[in-house]
C-alpha cells in the first residue's frame, strides 16, 4: 500500500475549521430539527466500471480501491463524531451502491425507493427496498415509468418544510409533483442544464437556518430565479466554477458543520461568516465516479433510534 493513502490529496489537506467568535454563537443553532441518521454503503466493491456521468470518462478501471477505502472511513468516522451511522450491506457487482444518497427519499417513517434512469444501477432499487423495509419504512408507491434517483435530486429544506427537486438528467419533470403528493410538502422543481451536475446535490445544499450553497450556473434561468425568490440575498452562497468543479456544493451538514470534498479560502471564509464550520474531507477517489461527501450519505430526517442498529 501505497505510503500516501492516508494523506489523501496534497492539495486538500483533511482540516476541520473553527467559526469565527463572531460567529461561534451562532453554531448552536445550524442543527436539523428532531433527531436524524445517516445510511452509508462501505466501499467495499466500489470501481469505475462503467461511464453514466461526464465524471467517469477516461475512469474506467482508475480507481485505486484502498485509497477509496481510506477516504471513506475518514468521511465515516468524521460524521460518525455527531450523528448515528446506519450501514446497508455492500453487494458485488454494484460499485455505485456506496453512493446511498440514491437509495431513496426517507422523511420520518416513509420512504421513497428510487427508480433508477441508468439500467446499470436498477438492480440497487430491490436492496435498497429490502434496506428500508427491514428498518420499518412504509414504502410509498411510486410510478415505474417515472425516473427519480432520491436525495441525489430530492433536497429536504428543513428551515422552509419543502423538497427542493432537481430534474433533467436523471430524475424525470414529473417527479416534484409525486414527492408533494407522497409527503405532504411543497416540492420546489429546478432543471440542471450542465451534464457535470447531473444530480441536484452536485450543485445545490441546502444548509440550516435557511441558507443555500448554489453553483447558478448549473441551472436554466427559470430555476435560478426560482431560488432567488425563495432564498434571499443575504441567505444565499454561490460558488464559483472552481468550487462547484470540487463538488463543494456536495456537501453534508450535521450540526453547523458542513463536510465536503475541497473548498476554497473565499467559500471557507464565507462559510464560516455564515457561522457553519466547514470540514474538508478529500475523496478524490470518489469524484473519478462522480460523487462527494453528499453522494456517499443519506441522511434520515425524522427516523426513530429504534430503526437503526448502528455500527462502527
Amino acid at each position: 500500500m501505497e505510503e500516501t493513502l492516508t494523506n489523501f490529496d496534497a492539495d486538500a489537506d483533511v482540516l476541520a475549521v473553527q467559526p469565527r467568535a463572531h460567529a461561534r454563537e451562532r453554531l448552536t443553532t445550524h442543527r436539523a430539527p428532531a433527531r436524524s441518521a445517516i445510511l452509508m454503503c462501505a466501499p467495499d466493491h466500489f470501481g469505475v466500471d462503467y461511464i453514466i456521468n461526464p465524471w467517469m470518462e477516461n475512469q474506467v478501471g482508475q480507481a485505486t480501491l484502498p485509497r477509496a477505502k481510506a477516504q471513506w472511513e475518514y468521511l465515516r468516522r468524521s460524521l460518525a463524531a455527531h450523528s448515528d451511522i446506519a450501514f446497508v450491506a455492500p453487494t458485488p457487482g454494484l460499485p455505485d451502491m456506496v453512493f446511498t444518497a440514491n437509495a431513496g427519499l426517507a422523511i420520518g417513517g416513509t420512504a421513497v425507493v428510487s427508480r433508477f434512469h441508468a439500467r446499470e444501477r436498477r438492480p440497487e432499487e430491490r436492496l435498497f427496498g429490502e434496506w428500508f423495509e427491514a428498518q420499518g419504512y412504509s414504502i410509498a408507491p411510486w410510478p415505474s415509468n417515472v425516473a427519480f434517483e432520491g436525495a441525489g435530486d430530492a433536497l429536504v429544506d428543513h428551515a422552509r418544510g419543502v423538497v427542493w427537486c432537481g430534474y433533467g438528467w436523471r430524475s424525470d419533470e414529473e417527479a416534484p409533483r409525486h414527492l408533494e403528493k407522497i409527503f405532504g410538502r411543497r416540492a420546489i422543481a429546478l432543471k440542471l442544464v450542465d451534464p457535470r451536475f447531473y444530480h441536484l446535490d452536485t450543485c445545490f445544499c441546502p444548509l440550516s437556518g435557511g441558507w443555500a450553497m448554489y453553483y447558478p450556473a448549473a441551472f436554466d434561468i427559470a430555476s435560478q430565479e426560482a431560488i432567488r425568490a425563495i432564498v434571499p440575498a443575504e441567505k444565499r452562497i454561490e460558488v464559483a466554477e472552481r468550487d462547484a468543479l470540487s463538488f463543494a456544493c456536495n456537501a453534508v451538514e450535521v450540526g453547523g458543520r458542513v463536510f465536503l470534498n475541497a473548498c476554497s479560502d473565499d467559500l471557507r471564509a464565507r462559510l464560516i461568516d455564515a457561522g457553519f464550520a466547514p470540514v474538508v474531507t478529500p475523496l478524490s477517489e470518489f469524484m473519478k465516479a462522480g460523487g462527494a461527501a453528499k453522494c456517499l450519505t443519506l441522511q434520515l430526517p425524522g427516523a426513530a433510534a429504534s430503526m437503526f442498529t448502528p455500527q462502527g
